[in-house]
């Protein structure tokens, strides 16, 4: 079958088209702005890449399938060409995984509003590590795994990262209710994707439909210390298990400790202790790795009995986990200065990895510069939770909202106010007219022979005007 993506150069839309080629199948597609690390990967796997949406072009090239992105909407001039002519078949991304990849396999779905993409990754080397064959789409670059996709063994769990965003223009239910999850990981739950959803409870919704997909004989891995992912239980019609630091879940994380050399902390399991040494940094990434942990295990393991997981044999895995590209990733480290990019643009993300990042590299000043860029963090709905989260940082440079032309400014997330309540507090903070000024005030900083030790992280889930590689390489010269 031929295959046409739109919206091609997408992370999961490009690890999805490279599944299809796995399946046997051609992959080809369009988009806009083509650049990689996405389109350098599908280019050297023989998947042909157009720039631009054209109709014409779309008739001749008489896919038998075209797969719409979310990113997609009415207005595009494919997208208008398949309603009016109604020539080709089309449907949503998470359709296509359905219909041929997850119908057939245990499916071990990632899901919460923070960690989908590290927790992912973890399960599906973990999984290796236990001597499976694991299927995986992850919707990020992992470092500790050969892509960002493989189909794997019929006959192995198929890890995927379960996103609570619509599938399509013309699907608004969430991606994950379509991925048959066998076991479904809940890492937390929070207000976020403001386009999407009207509030909390409209999330919850969502999470609460996904979690009735669960089979009898499947497991569901709730947050222990997640009020709202609690407030989804009890499941009776599945089996739940609780991971967290309360002293009722049955997997608790003790013990926690954070430093120079990453985290350690021990695994309670039905009366074992397990110690545990991670390299990234964070309660919230200790997490990741219980949950990571126990997904896998009982993935491996299927029919095994609680107290029989081999929890042991899977844990020193972890140790050498280095997790997925723009989150905490090290960019630049030299005596006395650290660039650091992280995909955060939520202020739980942020104020954890700042957290996190104090931790691991004491005596450091942190400096931290925002992009608001995704639909909510562009809005005023986190306004003073992001001012919170920035205070937690030494200096906190915030870049102008992006795109702000496409939003009201009485909903707009106001950047100047954030920089006069965090120096009302007596903290360091500026809002900057553009990225180039930003970019020209942390070189300033970076040159200056009075400053000490410096980390500078870049907190943005797009690519705040290219000023942080430009950072990185300045200050490498």
């Amino acid at each position: 079958m031929r295959i046409y993506f739109m919206g091609i150069c997408g992370t999961a839309m490009g690890n999805a088209a490279l599944l299809m080629r796995e399946c046997g199948h051609e992959a080809l597609g369009a988009d806009t702005g083509i650049y990689p690390p996405m389109s350098t990967t599908l280019q050297s796997a023989g998947v042909d890449i157009m720039e631009g949406y054209d109709p014409e072009r779309l008739a001749r090239l008489a896919p038998d399938l075209v797969v719409v992105g979310n990113a997609q909407s009415r207005g595009n001039p494919e997208v208008e060409w398949l309603l009016d002519e109604r020539a080709l078949p089309f449907c949503s991304l998470p359709e296509l995984l359905s219909r041929n990849i997850l119908s057939t396999r245990r499916n071990i779905v990632i899901a919460g509003t923070h960690g989908k993409t590290t927790t992912t990754a973890m399960t599906a080397c973990l999984l290796r590590a236990a001597g499976r064959n694991p299927g995986w789409l992850v919707g990020g670059v992992p470092r500790d795994l050969p892509g960002g996709s493989f189909l794997g063994g019929a006959d192995s769990p198929f890890v995927i990262e379960g996103d609570e965003y619509d599938s399509a223009f013309f699907d608004k239910r969430s991606k994950f209710i379509h991925y048959a999850p066998r076991i479904l990981v809940l890492n937390n739950i929070e207000m976020d994707h403001a386009d999407i959803f009207r509030d909390l409870d409209d999330v919850l919704r969502t999470f609460r439909h996904v979690c009735r997909v669960v089979p009898g004989k499947g497991w569901v891995l709730a947050n222990g210390d997640d009020a709202n992912v609690q407030s989804l239980l009890p499941l009776p019609w599945t089996r739940v298990l609780r991971v967290g630091c309360a002293e009722d879940c049955d997997l608790r994380i003790a013990n926690f400790g954070d430093g120079p050399e990453g985290a350690r902390f021990d695994l309670c399991w039905q009366g074992r202790v397990i110690p545990v040494r991670l390299c990234p940094s964070g309660l919230f990434n200790a997490r990741n790795a219980a949950m990571a942990l126990l997904a896998a295990a009982l993935g491996a393991w299927p029919q095994a009995e609680l107290p029989e997981l081999p929890l042991e044999k899977l844990s020193p895995a972890l140790a050498s986990f280095q997790g997925v590209q723009r989150r905490q990733q090290v960019l630049l480290d030299k005596p006395g200065l650290m660039a650091v990019e992280d995909f955060g643009h939520h202020p739980t993300a942020l104020a954890s990895t700042i957290e996190a990042l104090r931790a691991r590299h004491p005596g450091h000043r942190i400096v931290a510069a925002f992009e608001p860029r995704s639909n909510t963090a562009s809005s005023n709905l986190f306004q003073r939770e992001f001012t919170d989260a920035l205070a937690k940082a030494d200096t906190a440079l915030i870049a102008p909202v992006h795109r702000a032309g496409r939003m009201d400014p009485k909903h707009r997330l106001d950047t100047a106010a954030i920089a006069r309540d965090i120096c009302a507090r007596g903290g360091q903070a500026a809002a900057a007219s553009g990225n180039e000024e930003l970019l020209a005030e942390l070189l300033r900083m970076a040159r200056d022979p009075e400053r000490g030790p410096m980390l500078v992280c870049f907190f943005s889930n797009g690519a705040f005007g290219g000023i942080i590689s430009r950072f990185a390489a300045e200050c490498a010269a």
